[in-house]
């Protein structure tokens, strides 16, 4: 792929009767955790590219019309009149999918190609890049809507544990090998970043063995699944606070591709309320006086 300086707003020469393939991050995909920007550019979309439980969402949420007013093409009509393409996005589609999306843009229509979280954080704008890039489609104009990704939801979930620097690392080895994944820990783990792990259900004991090398036993972790999904999610919304040592004897708190791992550094302390146990990295381990 080509490098070059752009600015926002210039000139890109894409043709007027062309639409606009949007990539957009849902966060958890309830209504109380979506941008307005998200919300908006979906409703108006005359195509949307969503996985069957994106799509439950979303019409839960009333985003998108009901499963009984959409016809076994996927079309939906509202009452106003727009018409809108509902399409079942899957993990083997995906290449298939894309070149779809290219097509509905040159015919003109807007083009909202669903990711949960943020679609840049282990999500579809890579993909989308790629493919404009094999396929040279440089007349499809792409933009890029930011989601709430499980690194900041979790965090939320649990009080204040990314204040300082932090990193998040894939436990996925689809496409990196666990030698560069174990490499990446290592690093991550000597530095002192909070760490935060996605793709939990693959190997998250392995790799808090190889943490524990870099990071004392009493470090602090939090096990976060379905982070703003509240009972909608696969397994339901939980949080449950324990320590590096015994991070690994909670597998039965790992519940699947929802679940994160947050791995807290010698800076990050616990703190309880009336209410219940939060996780604080502090910036800089500073105290109150230097605010």
């Amino acid at each position: 792929m080509s490098t070059e300086e752009t600015t926002a707003g210039t000139d890109s020469g894409t043709p007027d009767d062309h639409g606009t393939l949007y990539v957009v991050g849902i966060g958890p995909g309830l209504p109380d955790h979506m941008t307005k920007r998200a919300k908006e550019v979906i409703e108006s979309s005359e195509v949307v590219i969503a996985s069957s439980l994106y799509q439950e969402f979303l019409r839960d949420d009333g985003t998108l019309l009901p499963e009984e007013q959409t016809d076994e093409d996927g079309i939906a009509v509202r009452d106003d009149g727009f018409e809108q393409e509902i399409i079942r996005s899957t993990m083997g589609r995906q290449i298939e999918l894309a070149r779809a999306a290219f097509d509905h843009v040159r015919e003109g229509k807007d083009v909202a190609h669903v990711s949960g979280g943020d679609p840049s954080v282990y999500g579809k704008s890579d993909l989308i890049f790629k493919m404009a890039d094999e396929d040279d489609a440089t007349d499809i104009p792409i933009e890029i809507v930011p989601g709430l990704t499980a690194a900041l939801g979790g965090s939320a979930n649990v009080g204040a544990p990314l204040c300082n620097d932090f990193c998040t690392v894939s436990l996925s080895d689809k496409w990196r090998g666990w030698d560069e994944i174990e490499e990446k820990l290592r690093a991550a783990a000597i530095s002192g970043f909070v760490i935060v792990l996605y793709n939990c259900w693959r190997n998250y004991e392995q790799a808090v063995e190889i943490v524990r090398e870099e990071r004392t036993d009493d470090a602090a972790v939090a096990i976060v699944n379905d982070a703003g999904r509240a009972d909608a999610g696969r397994n339901g919304e939980s949080q449950f606070i324990t320590t590096l040592g015994e991070a690994a004897d909670h597998d039965d708190k790992v519940s699947g591709m929802g679940t994160s791992l947050i791995i807290g550094n010698h800076e990050t302390e616990t703190w309880r309320n009336d209410d219940r146990t939060y996780l604080v990295t502090p910036r800089g381990g500073r105290d109150v006086d230097d605010f």
